[in-house]
């Protein structure tokens, strides 16, 4: 009878609570350690491509364009985005991120919907996602949700979390650029959260205007 309290605890286990900078701090070291590895990664893959072409295994790429003038990527870009990890990485980085963040939506998911029934209605679980899990993730709710009731739902935040302390030296368009690094993990959250309620999504984040975010869903027709 003594394991009894034992099983309990490990079925429902107490709630743990963390500071939450310790997250926010947590999140930009996050990034910052993938940039690295994915630097790291891509290397190694354009090592191991290089090998092959030299011994004929493979044919060589197609020829890169010339770079655009600093000036002319300047207007365009708004930053020096062909220079470094931040250039050819970035798609790269922002897959981790995303896939790092369907796992931590899925889980979360799981534990709010511990009590709970399952969604038949898709509106439902959009609105347990604007309520229950973005106030648990980023504490707060949704500021504004739209859809155009063909499976097309738009989540907008005014002030997001993750964007409130974001900037960048070279101006706005390096901080628009900064910012879409870190929105990735929580568009992984969003989509791996409805997976999980039996929702096959496609979430893309967009930023404008700093803090605000907007997460555009699209569920499949007949979910």
């Amino acid at each position: 009878m003594a394991s009894v309290p034992a099983l309990v605890a490990l079925a429902d286990p107490p709630p743990r609570y963390v500071d939450g900078a310790a997250m926010d701090y947590f999140v930009i070291e996050m990034v910052n350690t993938l940039r690295a590895s994915t630097a790291v990664a891509t290397a190694r893959a354009k090592k191991v491509e290089q090998e092959m072409i030299n011994a004929g295994l493979m044919p060589a790429p197609a020829p890169v364009p010339p770079p655009l003038k600093k000036d002319k990527m300047r207007d365009s870009l708004g930053s020096n985005a062909s220079v470094g990890p931040e250039g050819g990485d970035e798609e790269e980085l922002r897959a981790r991120l995303e896939a790092i963040g369907m796992h931590v939506g899925a889980n979360m998911a799981e534990r709010l919907c511990h009590d709970r029934g399952l969604f038949t209605d898709t509106l439902d679980a959009i609105k347990f996602i604007c309520k229950d899990l973005w106030n648990v993730c980023w504490e707060k709710q949704v500021d504004n949700l739209r859809t155009n009731h063909r499976g097309v739902y738009v989540l907008q935040d005014n002030a997001f979390k993750p964007l409130t302390h974001i900037s960048g030296w070279e101006g706005r368009a390096d901080a628009l650029r900064k910012a879409k690094v870190y929105v990735a993990m929580p568009g992984g959250i969003l989509r791996g959260a409805l997976a999980r309620l039996g929702f096959q999504a496609v979430v893309v984040p967009e930023v404008t205007n700093l803090p605000q975010c907007t997460f555009q869903v699209k569920l499949p027709k007949g979910s």
